[in-house]
């Protein structure tokens, strides 16, 4: 009876066995989130450093963790496999092996990098940063690409990749620049109030650009959950948890951070972090189930 009753579901009704994000986008997430936090941090970090407002320690700290984190990102985008779609959701596979090249420029230029950032050659590590920028969004760009097939088009999914870069490099430079106030506390607030102001804003800017996804046209995903992203439970979940949450939560680490209440302002932005960087993976699986960048 079970078996009989379940042959008669209409072709588009989900069944109870499915999943409403499609796990085989976790590859890709990881490495568009790992993408993401490399190219973020190094935009976010340039910020201090050009202005100088930031102890040296901190940002040679972060030089070095964004080389790490390009080095784990180059070795995952040559192990990671992509095929012509995922479950349904088309690719352009063709342009993985330009986003693979740029992130091996991405990753040999974070080297010289930080290089030059540790050892506080300041016009070299300017120059150098710029070039890192450069490749890690050309990185982004031909990632946007590969993910554009199903949507409006690549400039859409490229805005939205950029802005999600920049997020998780404001959140996380935020939480490691709010440890350096406990070893150096006459530190001026201006430098995390800075980042965690651009975090907020960026999160906003975030939202209006899903609004404007919603409005565009898109194809609708034949193996799709949910052919209607408005009924797609982690659709909500990425909006609530991964944008409204975190941008409450990152002023309320700019309001402390403005009375000095540094402790109070790392620990609100370690679970912003947490939530921007799940929200991260989540908006690719969303995208892989909808066809709407998110």
């Amino acid at each position: 009876m079970a078996g009989k009753a379940g042959s008669q579901l209409a072709p588009n009704r989900p069944r109870p066995y499915d999943c409403p994000m499609r796990p085989e986008a976790l590859p890709l997430a990881l490495l568009t989130l790992l993408i993401e936090t490399t190219v973020g941090g190094v935009w976010v970090l340039l910020i201090p450093q050009v202005r100088k407002n930031a102890t040296p320690a901190f940002i040679k700290f972060t030089a070095v963790m964004i080389f790490v984190m390009a080095a784990i990102t180059f070795f995952v985008g040559a192990a990671i496999s992509v095929g012509n779609d995922v479950d349904g959701y088309p690719l352009d596979n063709d342009w993985m092996s330009p986003v693979r090249v740029a992130l091996a420029a991405t990753f040999a230029a974070s080297a010289l990098y930080a290089y030059a950032t540790y050892s506080e050659h300041r016009t070299a590590a300017l120059g150098l940063g710029a070039v890192t920028s450069i490749c890690g969004f050309a990185a982004l760009a031909f990632l946007a690409a590969v993910l554009a097939p199903a949507t409006w088009g690549v400039p859409l999914v490229l805005v939205s990749l950029v802005v999600s870069a920049i997020a998780v490099g404001a959140v996380s430079n935020g939480m490691i620049l709010g440890h350096w106030y406990l070893v150096t506390p006459r530190l001026s607030e201006a430098p995390l109030r800075e980042v965690t102001g651009l975090l907020v804003l960026i999160l906003v800017v975030q939202a209006i650009l899903i609004g404007g996804s919603l409005a565009l046209p898109h194809d609708t995903v034949a193996t799709s959950y949910h052919h209607d992203i408005w009924s797609n439970p982690f659709f909500w979940m990425r909006v609530g948890f991964g944008l409204v949450f975190p941008a409450v939560l990152a002023w309320m680490a700019y309001d402390s951070a403005g009375v000095r209440a540094m402790q109070s302002s790392t620990g609100l932005l370690y679970i912003a972090m947490v939530l921007v960087w799940c929200a991260g993976v989540v908006a690719i699986g969303v995208l892989c189930t909808s066809g709407v960048p998110n």
